[in-house]
C-alpha cells in the first residue's frame, strides 16, 4: 500500500485537476500551500504541446497562482528531451505551432521544412497550424520508414462550455489510415514522459505521484509508470464512471483539498 505521506513530489494535470476552465478549483493553493509547508515539491504536467510553459505560467499567474516556469512540464518539452537523448542535433520534420517550433529550435534540433531533405524524425504535436501540405510531406516521410513520434495521444482538447477541438489523436489517425503506421508516443499515458521527469528532476519512481482527473491518460500514465495514482473527482471523472472503469487509481478525493487536508492529519 502506497503511503501519500512519503512522496517527494506530486505531478498535476491542470485543467479539471487544479483549475476548470478560468476558474481555480476551491483548495488548489491551500494544496500548494501544504507542499510547500512541508517541503514537498509539484509539478504542473500537461500534455497540450500547442502551448510551451511561458503560456501556462502566464494562465496560471491570471488565475493568481504564480510558479517559476520550471513548475510547467509539457509533453512537447518531454519529446524534446527524449529526442536529446536519442539523438542531439537531429534533423526534424515537425507539425507543431510556431511555440513549438521554437521549443525545438532552442533544443537544438534543425527543422525540416520541404520534401527531399532526408529527416531523422517526423514529431506530430497537437498543430492548430496544421495544413494539408504538412500532412501530405509527413506521410511521405513516413511511408518512406522515417522514425516517426507524437508528443501525446488525446483526440480532444476540452474547451469551455463543454466543447472540444480535434486534437493530436485525431491526427494520427489520419495519418495511419494513409500510411498504416502509428508513432512512438512519449506524453500521457506512455511511461517515457515519467522517465523523462525522473531524469531531469533527479527523483525516482517511489517519490512522485500522478494526480488528474483523466482516468485513460493520468491514471494510466501513473500504472504504466509504476508510480503512486490518485484520481480527484472535479473534473471529467465522476464517482460513477470511475466505480464502472476497469482503471483503477491508489487513491480517489474529491479535489485536491481533500489530498492537503490528509496530508497534515
Amino acid at each position: 500500500m502506497r503511503d501519500l505521506h512519503k512522496i517527494k513530489c506530486f505531478l498535476l494535470d491542470m485543467d479539471g485537476t487544479f483549475y476548470l476552465g478560468d476558474e481555480l478549483i476551491n483548495g488548489s493553493m491551500d494544496f500548494l500551500k501544504i507542499l510547500e509547508k512541508q517541503d514537498k515539491d509539484f509539478l504542473f504536467l500537461t500534455n497540450n504541446s500547442s502551448k510551451n510553459r511561458m503560456a501556462y505560467v502566464e494562465k496560471l499567474k491570471r488565475l493568481g497562482c504564480d510558479v517559476e516556469p520550471d513548475k510547467v512540464f509539457t509533453s512537447g518539452e518531454a519529446t524534446t528531451i527524449y529526442l536529446q537523448n536519442e539523438k542531439p542535433g537531429a534533423k526534424v520534420f515537425l507539425l507543431g505551432t510556431p511555440l513549438l517550433e521554437e521549443e525545438f529550435i532552442n533544443a537544438g534540433f534543425e527543422l525540416v521544412k520541404d520534401r527531399n531533405e532526408s529527416p531523422d524524425y517526423v514529431v506530430l504535436g497537437f498543430d492548430t497550424t496544421l495544413t494539408y501540405e504538412k500532412l501530405w510531406i509527413a506521410c511521405d516521410y513516413i511511408r518512406d520508414g522515417v522514425t516517426y513520434i507524437a508528443t501525446h495521444p488525446d483526440y480532444n482538447c476540452p474547451l469551455e462550455g463543454g466543447k472540444f477541438m480535434p486534437d493530436a489523436g485525431a491526427m494520427i489517425d489520419f495519418i495511419a489510415a494513409s500510411t498504416g503506421r502509428r508513432p512512438h508516443v512519449i506524453g500521457k499515458p506512455n511511461s517515457d514522459i515519467i522517465s523523462v521527469i525522473c531524469d531531469k528532476y533527479g527523483y525516482n519512481r517511489q517519490e512522485i505521484a500522478m494526480v488528474g482527473d483523466r482516468l485513460y491518460t493520468d491514471i494510466k500514465t501513473g500504472i504504466n509508470a509504476d508510480i503512486a495514482t490518485v484520481v480527484v473527482l472535479s473534473g471529467e471523472t465522476s464517482i460513477t464512471d470511475y466505480e464502472k472503469s476497469d482503471i483503477n487509481a491508489d487513491f480517489v478525493y474529491p479535489s485536491l483539498k481533500e489530498i492537503g487536508e490528509d496530508l497534515i492529519k
